[in-house]
C-alpha cells in the first residue's frame, strides 16, 4: 500500500504531465485539505521529491494568497544537463543526494540501470575507505561529475 507521501507525489506528477510538463501552481492549504493532511506534509513531499536533484524547480510565495509553482527541468539539451549537473552537485555532495541525482538520470533513460548501479558502487563510502568525511563528499562530487559528464558526452 502506498504511503500518503507517495500518493501526493503521484498526484502532483499527474498534474505536471497533464500540463505537458510545463509549470503548475498549487496551494499548499488546498492540497492539504484535499488529502486530509497538514500543510507540513505537503512541504515534506515538495522538499524531498520535487527538488533540483530530482529534476524540479520550486518557486514559493507565502501568505494568504500564497502558492507553490513547480517547474520540471528541461533536459532536452546536453548543455542544460551539464549546467544543472554542476549546480546540483556543487563542490561537495553526500551519498544520498548523489543517489538522487543518479536516479534522475536513470529515470530519464540518460544512463542504464547497469550504469546506475556501477556509479553508486563507485561513489559509496566503502569505495573511499578511510578518507575523512568532508573530503569524501568533495571527492564524491568530483568523481560523480566526471562519470556523468563522460556518459553525457558519449551519448552524443
Amino acid at each position: 500500500m502506498s504511503s500518503l507521501s507517495d500518493i501526493i507525489e503521484d498526484f502532483i506528477k499527474e498534474l505536471i504531465d497533464s500540463a505537458n510538463n510545463a509549470s503548475i501552481e498549487i496551494q499548499r492549504n488546498m492540497l492539504a485539505q484535499q488529502f486530509d493532511c497538514s500543510p507540513s506534509q505537503i512541504n515534506y513531499v515538495l522538499s524531498t521529491r520535487f527538488n533540483n536533484d530530482r529534476g524540479y524547480i520550486i518557486e514559493s510565495r507565502r501568505g494568504g494568497g500564497g502558492y507553490v509553482k513547480i517547474y520540471k527541468v528541461d533536459t532536452s539539451s546536453d548543455e542544460h544537463l551539464e549546467a544543472t549537473l554542476n549546480k546540483s552537485i556543487g563542490n561537495s555532495i553526500t551519498y544520498n543526494r548523489a543517489c538522487d541525482i543518479i536516479d534522475v538520470f536513470a529515470d530519464k533513460d540518460i544512463i542504464s540501470d547497469r550504469e546506475q548501479a556501477i556509479i553508486k558502487a563507485a561513489i559509496n563510502d566503502r569505495a573511499f575507505g578511510k578518507i575523512y568525511y568532508d573530503d569524501r563528499n568533495k571527492l564524491r562530487a568530483d568523481v560523480l561529475k566526471e562519470i556523468l559528464l563522460v556518459l553525457l558526452n558519449e551519448n552524443n
